[in-house]
């Protein structure tokens, strides 16, 4: 090649690379590190032979006895020696063998890529090397001991109720006051935008979180089902329709503004066999919606049944399920639930059973406990954890018992001492599975209602929260808001929540500053039609609200101007607040009075000593005659008179 064009290709090489330093990007060409795999699987095989026949070394050791194995095993053997050295020799040689750009590269092997790691984990690197050392066999390392294992396992159970008590959201709480008697029902929608509670004062009343602000007032309140209690609330899978269930025997179904959708039908009483009845016939007591299909519902009666019923279709009931004893006697079922796939209908009975049908099979129950909780309480909660396999219930009894659906002839494990006086006194499970909450009641005051908080795998009391000085009946646990729904025995509502772990919901309104009343408000006046009056008594038509509002204000009979005080001596019949005359000189005088006059016989006793040291009524007309007053003398004639029976005496 001709000398003089090799010459021109290295200055050209030579200003492009001052050309790319100049420009900053002249390190990025750098090649990444090459690595010779054959090289590397030789090495990795030669080194598991060697460790395997170690391994084998070590087992004849110890079968001969010699005591010194750790040692020995701690210091590098000539063969451990002899593999280094030919390890580095083959890898030496293996990255010879790389070819020309790894000889090129080789001054920059050792420098990384990228930014080096920060000291935290280039110091845990180490730490984990260290440990991974540690273990290996042969190593001077000691194995833990049973107490530090143990000491372990109380830290860990330590450490995991921690933190699931910091899941719990009750940083902050807000009161809604629904009335003053008990909220027997709390339901929120799917999306948590509403709030919906009932009680015994025949109210449902519907919170805004979005709309509410500090005043936090319900936006709707109405009496759906008359003069009956409501006993439960619950909003579809989809948020757009409510179930009512009250004291009469027939449940209504509302949409998101309160308006009647849907009303069971009553069934006929006189008629023995409950199936062949078109529905209930007696008080409701429980009711919910399926978690699938979103046109089915489910309540139970005092009727000894449990219906499930389609919005679709409200003449007559869908299934029927009869709970019965062992015995087949007639039971009264106090409250109903589905599993979490739909698939399993639960109902818990007075007799303390705890029932459990297939949806598709309404005759025979599937899982049957005959001594579920204390016979004649009234089990008020059934719940469904979100695994679907364990089912927690709430009994009249003052227990909580959780129990396991493939075996359903024992609980799994049983809370005792909580006090329940409701019929609907609630259990949940939290979002996560982990715990499980109901509340305790309490009579009138005689202490304060607790939301109580379990551990599901121990079963032990891990938080507990003092809501009020009454019964806590109700309680929701929302997963998407990650807030607790609180129904209390004296009509409050409470919502606890936390800013950092909760989302909306409460969050929304406790923001928004509380709304004052705009007064011009009341002052619009409505607008007459008057289309056949005469053009000087016709009004103008008002183009603008917001205007006629502004005229109204400048006029002073619409706005109901006050008159002014008048000043001077008074004018147009009105006199001044301090005229000229005697009474509004005594009403100046009395008002500039300090005294207090509160206590007559001390205002009177006040002027005692000056009327007896300056007389001025009765002394001045005994002056002539003092020291001695000179009184009227009695004559004969009035002894006489006065000796004069009564009857005698001349009437004036």
């Amino acid at each position: 090649m001709d000398p003089n064009k090799l010459g021109e290709a290295s200055d050209r090489m030579s200003d492009d690379g001052e050309m790319a330093s100049v420009m900053g990007f002249s390190g990025f060409g750098k090649k990444a590190r090459t690595f010779d795999l054959d090289a590397i699987f030789e090495q990795t095989r030669r080194t598991a032979i060697e460790r395997s026949q170690r391994a084998l070394e070590e087992r004849q050791t110890e079968k001969e006895g010699e005591s010194s194995k750790s040692a020995e095993s701690s210091l590098p053997t000539q063969r451990d020696k002899s593999a280094a050295a030919s390890s580095r020799k083959q890898e030496s040689s293996g990255d010879s063998s790389s070819g020309s750009d790894s000889d090129s590269d080789s001054d920059s092997d050792s420098e990384l890529i990228g930014p080096p790691l920060p000291p935290p984990y280039t110091a845990q690197g180490d730490e984990d090397e260290l440990a991974r050392q540690s273990h290996q066999p042969g190593s001077t390392a000691h194995s833990d001991d049973e107490d530090d294992d143990e000491d372990a396992e109380d830290d860990d159970e330590d450490d995991n109720v921690s933190l699931k008590l910091k899941k719990i959201p009750d940083t902050h709480e807000i009161t809604l006051q629904h009335g003053t008697k008990t909220v027997s029902a709390l339901c929120l929608d799917p999306s948590g935008a509403r709030l919906v509670t009932g009680g015994y004062d025949y109210d449902v009343r519907f919170w805004d979180f979005a709309g509410m602000d500090q005043a936090l007032q319900a936006f709707r309140s109405l009496q759906p089902c008359e003069c009956h209690q409501i006993k439960s609330l619950q909003y579809s899978i989809t948020g757009d329709v409510i179930l009512v269930v009250s004291g009469n025997a027939q449940a209504k179904v509302l949409d998101r503004d309160g308006f009647n959708v849907m009303e069971c039908v009553k069934g006929d009483q006189y008629i023995v066999d409950m199936a062949n009845t078109k529905g209930h016939t007696a008080m409701l007591n429980c009711g919910c919606w399926h978690p699938k299909t979103k046109e089915e519902f489910m309540t139970c009666s005092n009727d000894g049944t449990v219906r499930t019923w389609d919005v679709q279709s409200d003449k007559k009931h869908k299934s029927v399920f009869k709970p019965r004893s062992f015995q087949g006697k007639k039971v009264i079922p106090t409250c109903c639930a589905y599993s979490r796939d739909g698939k399993l209908v639960a109902a818990g009975c007075q007799d303390g059973t705890i029932q459990i049908w297939d949806r598709n099979l309404s005759v025979h129950t599937k899982f049957h406990c005959k001594q579920a909780h204390i016979p004649g309480s009234d089990t008020s909660c059934l719940s469904f954890s979100y695994d679907g396999v364990t089912l927690a219930s709430r009994g009249g009894d003052d227990t909580l018992k959780m129990w396991d659906i493939r075996n359903f002839r024992k609980p799994v494990n049983v809370a005792t001492g909580l006090t329940n006086y409701f019929t609907m006194t609630d259990c949940c499970f939290s979002p996560d599975d982990k715990l499980l909450v109901t509340g305790t009641s309490v009579k009138k005051e005689e202490g304060n209602g607790k939301l109580v908080f379990f551990d599901r795998a121990s079963f032990q009391k891990v938080y507990e929260i003092e809501v009020t000085n009454a019964s806590v009946v109700r309680c929701l646990w929302h997963p998407k808001l990650n807030q607790i729904m609180v129904g209390t025995g004296n009509g409050l509502a409470k919502v606890y929540y936390d800013p950092v772990k909760s989302h909306r919901g409460a969050k929304l309104c406790v923001v928004k500053s509380q709304r004052k009343e705009r007064q011009a408000e009341t002052l619009t006046q409505d607008y007459i039609i008057t289309p056949h009056a005469l053009p000087m008594f016709r009004e103008a038509r008002q183009r603008s609200t917001r205007k006629q509002l502004e005229k109204d204000r400048l006029d002073p009979k619409k706005s109901h101007k006050p008159e002014p005080p008048v000043s001077g001596p008074g004018r147009g019949g009105r006199v001044a607040a301090h005229g000229g005359t005697l009474s509004s000189f005594i009403v100046k005088n009395i008002a500039l009075d300090k005294t207090d006059d509160s206590n007559p016989r001390a205002a009177i006793l006040r002027h005692a000593k000056e009327a007896s040291d300056n007389p001025y009524w009765v002394a001045p007309a005994y002056t002539h005659t003092q020291p001695e007053p000179v009184f009227a003398e009695e004559s004969e004639e009035d002894e006489e008179a006065e000796k004069e029976p009564e009857w005698k005496k001349r009437k004036i």
